[in-house]
């Protein structure tokens, strides 16, 4: 059992998932807000041996050093790599502190958010159309770039609603292939496709002038990642052309807010993986994350 127990900010936890933290700390905090910076980090989790934090704040090695009771940091958002997370995962190994994080809670969501955002653009549901006359699912051509656990999920939604899929990723899916969602390199994705949908991992930018050169045209964008897929400026030079869509969910994903007023983007800036049903998956890991480490000790 923990001594004390910090969420230093809003976790995404449903109330009997707070509950149920009581059970193993003596003491419980949660804050409901976000701290401001490094400092208050510091001394919201004080003399805390266990600490949860979302993706909207960082634990770096000074606040590690400044905290020398942690013994485990509970990651309430997804923990693709040591590199992306927004814990120093080596300065807290080198502490023998465990940070363990969770994945694939809010992939659902993402998938009808695709869904739903490109059938309006197809149809013209929204007041912006794709082509003169509406346009099915039914055979449109479409490029997953990153086909983890949200990619397979778009795909097979977008494939039983009749479009083509393909998909580019670093290792090759021959179950997915046996699916008929067909496998090309990059460059061949995006000369072939007439969307593609970028499911990659935080902090990778894979989409760069070549690669929008190489796409082309009257095509459309999804980002689902968490954060930018694509280098700024060159996402701005393929939307000067007039007749390519940018679509996601959050700011973060686009990379610059002052492009949410960009006519050729669309972003509705709220998590389209952050539903109901998510949070209580969110909630089911983290819980079973403190079980796993105490259980352990």
């Amino acid at each position: 059992m923990f001594q004390k127990l910090v969420a230093i900010e809003p976790v995404g936890l449903i109330p009997a998932a707070e509950e149920k933290l009581h059970d193993y700390a003596k003491e419980v905090i949660l804050f409901n807000d976000i701290p401001e910076d490094d400092g208050e980090i510091i001394r919201r989790i004080g003399d805390a041996d266990a600490v949860l934090l979302s993706y909207t704040s960082s634990i770096g090695k000074n606040v590690l050093d400044a905290c020398p009771n942690i013994r485990y940091i509970g990651l309430c958002c997804s923990l693709y790599s040591e590199e992306s997370a927004n814990v120093d995962i080596r300065a807290a190994r080198s502490k023998n502190i465990t940070v363990y994080g969770i994945r694939d809670y809010g992939d659902q969501g993402v998938v009808e958010y695709v869904i739903s955002e490109l059938i309006r653009y197809l149809h013209g549901f929204g007041g912006k159309q794709w082509r003169e006359l509406p346009v099915e699912l039914t055979g449109l051509k479409v490029g997953i770039v990153g086909l983890g656990a949200s990619g397979k999920l778009i795909a097979a939604g977008l494939q039983a609603l009749g479009a083509d899929l393909y998909y580019f990723s670093r290792s090759r899916k021959p179950e997915q292939e046996a699916r008929g969602i067909k496998y090309l390199p990059l460059k061949e994705l995006l000369n072939k496709v007439e969307v593609v949908c970028s499911c990659l991992n935080k902090n990778v930018i894979l989409f760069h002038d070549e690669q929008f050169e190489w796409f082309g045209n009257h095509k459309i964008m999804f980002n689902t990642s968490i954060g930018p897929s694509h280098d700024l400026p060159a996402l701005v030079k393929w939307l000067e052309h007039g007749d390519n869509e940018f679509f996601c969910d959050t700011a973060a994903a686009l990379g610059d807010d002052t492009l949410l007023t960009h006519p050729h983007v669309n972003c509705l800036n709220v998590s389209s993986g952050r539903t109901k049903q998510a949070l209580a998956r969110l909630s089911e890991k983290v819980l079973q994350n403190i079980e796993r480490f105490l259980d352990a000790k």
